[in-house]
Order: structure tokens, then sequence, then C-alpha cells
């Protein structure tokens, strides 16, 4: 496996950083990888090798570098936490996509990269995972427990590719009204999919984290894997 970090130049001139992971030989699908509220820590970082070892080449990018570089923070620690809320409070989700859509660009340009592209995001990423479906040429884009997706529902008719959303059907972030109006309005949208997992909690699909749930996670990655083959291969 190749793994590296590299520059990528955002639209307004400023530069950020984004983890590498991919194959050692041949030409693969790309997958952005969506980071959570902690950054591009270990986690996110695992997650890209992770779809590299099933050949796909992955990026994580430093969505948070407007404010901070190189955030790396952990869910167990109170104080990691509190400045990931705090991270998230200033965030510019319109930054982020463009963001992710120069990331888009670097990787679909990459020699060992197809050029279908997907996006798989959790929590903030989640979120951008959605945007990135209403704003994004990228070929297929997955959500897991995305939060404040609700206030964009007036970009729904934007959606033109496939989209999983995975939802935590006891998300403390994602009231159960929320969620039900989540579903109402992508009823009838064939592109769109959303599955629910009961009696979990948001992070479900998070390893060592502590509402880590093994059946639901290994549920949604499945799907996942199986719904990025369908549309990247």
């Amino acid at each position: 496996m190749n793994v590296q970090g590299i520059a990528i130049t955002a639209d307004d001139g400023g530069k950020f950083s984004a983890y590498l992971a991919a194959p050692d030989e041949g030409v693969y699908p790309g997958i952005i990888v969506i980071q959570e509220i902690f950054g591009v820590n270990e986690n996110m970082r695992k997650i890209a090798r992770s779809y590299a070892q099933a050949g796909y080449v992955a990026i994580v990018p430093d969505l948070f570098w407007r404010q901070e570089p190189n955030v790396q923070l952990e869910p167990a620690s109170e104080t990691d936490l509190a400045k990931a809320f705090a991270f998230y409070e200033g965030f510019s989700a319109d930054e982020g996509v463009a963001d992710l859509v120069a990331t888009l660009r670097i990787l679909r340009d990459l020699p060992n990269c197809t050029g279908k592209i997907g996006s798989v995001g959790f929590c903030l990423g989640g979120k951008l995972a959605f945007l990135m479906a209403t704003r994004s040429a990228a070929n297929c884009n997955v959500s897991y427990y995305g939060v404040g997706i609700e206030n964009y529902f007036d970009e729904i008719d934007c959606i033109e590719k496939p989209l999983i959303l995975h939802m935590a059907e006891g998300d403390q972030f994602v009231p159960p009204e929320t969620q039900a109006s989540i579903r109402q309005e992508l009823r009838g949208n064939d592109l769109v999919t959303v599955y629910t997992y009961p009696q979990v909690d948001h992070g479900f699909a998070r390893v060592g984290y502590r509402q880590y749930d093994r059946g639901a996670a290994e549920l949604a990655n499945g799907r996942t894997m199986a719904f990025l083959e369908q549309h990247l291969s």
C-alpha cells in the first residue's frame, strides 16, 4: 500500500493537506473520505487504508484548515470533544464542499485513478456527502449519520447521482422527527436509499467508540461496499 500526504490548492488560493492511501500498483476508482468533527485523525486514516486495501484510491482532505491545519482529536477526550464542537461551530459547509470539489478534481487526475469518484462521509462528513450529491460531479455518495441535512431540503432536486443515507435510529444529534422529515422529503427519489439502524446511536460505525455497534456497522459497511462497487466499477 502507498500512503502519503499531498497538498491541494483551494479555489481561493489557499493550500490544505490530504492523506492519500492507494494500492501499490494498478488503476482504481477513487474515494473521498470526509472527516467527522475530529479532523483527520487515526480513525479517518484507518478508513482510508481500508478502502485502499479494498481496491480504491482513498483520500481524506483536511477540512478544518481555515481554522487550524492538521486537527487530530479523539472523541473519548472531553477536552478534545469540546475543541471538536468549537471547530464545528466555526466551520463553513459551503467552503467545505468547495474544498471537497477541489479534492475531487485532484483525485480524478491522479494517474492511478480511473476517474470515477465516490464520497463517504461521517457525522459532519455525512452532511457534506449529502451536499456532494447536490453540488458535485461525484459518481456516488454515502452519508453515515449526517447532521444538519434537514437544512438543505431545497437542494434535493439537484441530486443526479446515487446516494445512500445511513441513519441511526437513536441518534442524539438527529431526533426522530428530523429523521422522519428526511425520509419524507427524499421519498420517491429513486437515486436515494435511506437505511435506518434500530437501537443505535450517532457514531455506531466508529470502531473503538463507546457507541460502536458491530452488527449495525458491518451491515452498513457491507451495503456501502456493494454500492460503491456497483457505481464505481
